[in-house]
């Protein structure tokens, strides 16, 4: 403090001396971080440049953790200022020499790292999955993985777990590398590795981007991820620790877990490897008006895609029992509404079908995103009746109605012979449309990761 002090010490600038002061025990003293957050107006967050933790999608920065630094930056009211790092090392480094101020990177709180670094309290349990070639059945337990060679990113806390498993007698053989780790699992896809290990909402996730890899089992004791500050830093700690709470409890939390993570539980197989096939062999026919449509109606054109394979699977001659048809499998009477003639039409249905929801997703304006458009892609199954039903039935519950959570708890009750007394629009299978509205959300996920580019730029 007194070589920071030293310059201070003219009889002309005692007063500047008193202004500044504060500032200066921010730039020398401990627990002082937030002082200066506060003072300067900013807030520089590390992280990690990947899919789950930060990335750009048409044009616009995203990711898991950069929205939740964003959305911390808000409740500090000051800017958001992102920095990236690879291994946890390098986050930790730049949180001792000052150059960032929270890492915010999907790390794991356990040692090493916890003796380094402050950790807020956990903000999401996850577990250390093995992950190798679906092909493989051999591998069911911990002990099967005896004589496996498992490829983990480098500097990753899975290597410490493994080495565990060594300590106790398992022959397990540790390979490092700098590669992602979402690269790490393509390689077991494509059977170019035998094994890796991953946080359980990274390998849930995965299955979609890669269908030919299962999860076989987990390892190590179940942890959570935190935000590290530097040592001794409690004010900002505490802060942090403050805003994880009310997000956890407004559904701030989820909402943001939701955009990411959504029914990552749900994974079938062979659907998933099917959609793979059709987006190769049948979506190129109709990308073009997807497109145009998407563009006219202001929707991202993956979402559209996404729709229309559910819809009808890119068949133009699809009939459901209901007499649905086309495409995006309208009823005669939405597209007499919506202006189409001819619903085996692909160009008229994919445009019909656009413009209806673009008009549903309209009525939910009270709703933010994603939910908003969940909802929309409810009502676009269920009909604009039954989603008002589910949302008075959610009121009643003492449910938020602008939550799709909320719905996917009360669509279902519309079937029941008990609550047909209370709802407007009459019986439905309410569990159709949350299945619906999954399906969708999972296909336009994996197209939307084929857009995502990678930030390796500092700053923000």
């Amino acid at each position: 403090m007194k070589a920071c002090l030293k310059r201070l010490v003219s009889p002309k600038k005692v007063l500047a001396g008193l202004l500044l002061a504060p500032l200066l025990l921010t730039a020398c003293g401990k627990d002082r971080a937030l002082e200066r957050i506060l003072a300067t107006g900013s807030i520089t967050v590390i992280t990690r440049n990947n899919a789950n933790c930060y990335y750009t999608y048409r044009e616009q920065r995203m990711g898991f953790e950069y929205d939740l630094a964003k959305a911390f930056a808000d409740f500090l009211d000051v800017e958001l200022k992102v920095t990236t790092a690879g291994p946890t090392h390098q986050l930790i480094r730049s949180l001792e020499n000052g150059s960032a101020d929270v890492a915010a990177a999907g790390i794991t709180i356990a040692p090493p790292e916890s003796q380094l670094v402050d950790f807020s309290t956990g903000y999401l349990p996850v577990e250390q999955m093995v992950i190798v070639p679906r092909e493989n059945t051999r591998i069911k337990s911990v002990r099967d993985l005896a004589g496996t060679t498992i490829h983990i990113r480098r500097g990753a806390g899975y290597e410490n777990t493994l080495r565990r498993l060594v300590q106790e007698g398992i022959d397990v053989k540790i390979k490092t590398a700098g590669n992602l780790t979402e690269e790490i699992i393509q390689a077991v896809a494509e059977g170019q590795i035998e094994a890796t290990v991953a946080d359980s909402h990274i390998a849930l996730l995965s299955r979609r981007y890669y269908p030919d890899v299962r999860i076989a089992f987990s390892i190590g004791q179940p942890r959570c991820l935190g935000w590290a500050v530097k040592k001794g830093e409690k004010a900002l700690l505490e802060r942090i620790n403050e805003f994880f709470k009310i997000i956890k409890k407004n559904g701030v939390f989820d909402s943001i877990y939701n955009r990411y993570y959504a029914f990552v539980e749900r994974f079938d197989h062979f659907d998933i490897k099917n959609f793979f096939d059709r987006i190769e062999t049948r979506l190129p026919q109709y990308e073009r008006p997807i497109k145009k449509a998407a563009e006219q109606y202001n929707f991202d054109w993956r979402l559209i895609a996404a729709l229309v394979y559910q819809e009808s699977q890119f068949n133009p001659w699809a009939r459901s029992f209901s007499g649905v048809r086309g495409l995006m499998q309208l009823t005669e009477a939405t597209a007499e509404e919506m202006g189409v003639n001819n619903r085996l039409n692909p160009k008229e249905s994919i445009m019909g079908g656009v413009r209806y929801l673009r008009q549903l997703h309209d009525l939910y304006d009270s709703a933010s995103e994603p939910d908003r458009t969940l909802i929309a892609l409810a009502a676009y199954n269920v009909g604009k009746g039954h989603i008002i039903d589910a949302r008075e039935l959610a009121r009643k519950k003492q449910l938020d109605p602008n939550k799709w959570s909320s719905l996917e708890k009360t669509l279902p009750l519309l079937g029941r012979p008990e609550y047909q007394a209370q709802i407007r629009f009459g019986y439905c299978r309410g569990g159709e449309p949350v299945f619906h509205v999954k399906n969708i959300w999972t296909y336009y996920d994996i197209l939307r990761r084929g857009a995502i580019e990678y930030v390796n730029e500092d700053g923000d």
